[in-house]
């Protein structure tokens, strides 16, 4: 076995032996990365909320939610390497993991951020080449998305009772910025609080409602319309927004189409 260091996104040194036989994933878009990147056999454990692969979802031993681990469960597994992310996963189970496990963190907070992840988890599990395609196509993807779609401004809702949209700081955010579009709410706190009249004042050309976490229908469509008929209210994927990792690939083309349907 050789030992090899790397200094996650957290700033935190980790000591990783190789070659990796063992890997535990504990967040749903860095799992589907890892599958993207051909790790079939490496990878033994995933969360219950990482259903990208399906075949994955059916198969992989599941390890509880991102923040609520089966700590006992991945003991028993014995993982020569776990990759968690700041944000989905807790501080304190993350810790207690470290204390037996080598854990890699990563923490997202922008498109930048996502696709330095994809290449430095290349580089944890030897698929550099690999991984820096998938950054590469993403890039450049987005390039071009931004240089066809049309300037528009955007409210993103996340949540009802009460209504809360995404606001700056954000990886939503920063894919809505990375469109061409403008968040409307991006100099405010990462999860506003909104009220439907305040924002019919603010007169988004755009209200995107999110699958995730909330699972918005046609109904609050209906609801937002009645309050702030002026603007275009769309139901989308929240996965096309929100997941960080090879599920940037898959966006690309889905908002093209997205913005085809638009006003």
């Amino acid at each position: 076995m050789i030992s090899r260091y790397f200094t996650d996104m957290t700033g935190r040194n980790v000591e990783i032996s190789a070659p990796l036989s063992r890997i535990i994933s504990l967040v749903p878009s860095q799992t589907e990365l890892l599958y993207e990147l051909g790790l079939d056999k490496e990878v033994i454990g995933i969360t219950k909320f990482c259903v990208h692969p399906e075949s994955w979802f059916r198969t992989k031993t599941r390890i509880g939610g991102t923040k609520q681990l089966n700590i006992d469960k991945i003991k028993e597994l014995k993982p020569d390497l776990l990759i968690a992310n700041k944000e989905e996963n807790t501080q304190e189970q993350i810790e207690e993991l470290a204390r037996d496990f080598p854990v890699w963190i990563s923490d997202i907070k922008n498109r930048g951020d996502a696709l330095k992840m994809i290449t430095e988890i290349g580089q944890l599990v030897n698929k550099e080449e690999k991984a820096n395609k998938i950054a590469h196509d993403i890039s450049d993807g987005f390039r071009l998305l931004r240089k066809a779609n049309k300037a528009k401004s955007v409210a993103y809702f996340i949540w009802r009772d009460p209504w809360m949209c995404t606001g700056g700081d954000t990886f939503i955010s920063s894919m809505i910025e990375a469109m061409g579009w403008e968040n409307m709410l991006k100099h405010q706190m990462r999860y506003p609080v909104v009220d439907l009249a305040d924002m019919a004042k603010m007169k988004p050309e755009l209200i995107l409602l999110s699958s995730e976490p909330y699972p918005f229908k046609q109904k609050h469509i209906d609801e937002i319309k009645a309050v702030i008929p002026a603007s275009q209210v769309l139901l989308v994927d929240g996965e096309m927004f929100s997941w960080y990792g090879s599920r940037m690939c898959e966006a690309i083309p889905y908002i093209a189409k997205l913005a085809e349907t638009i006003n």
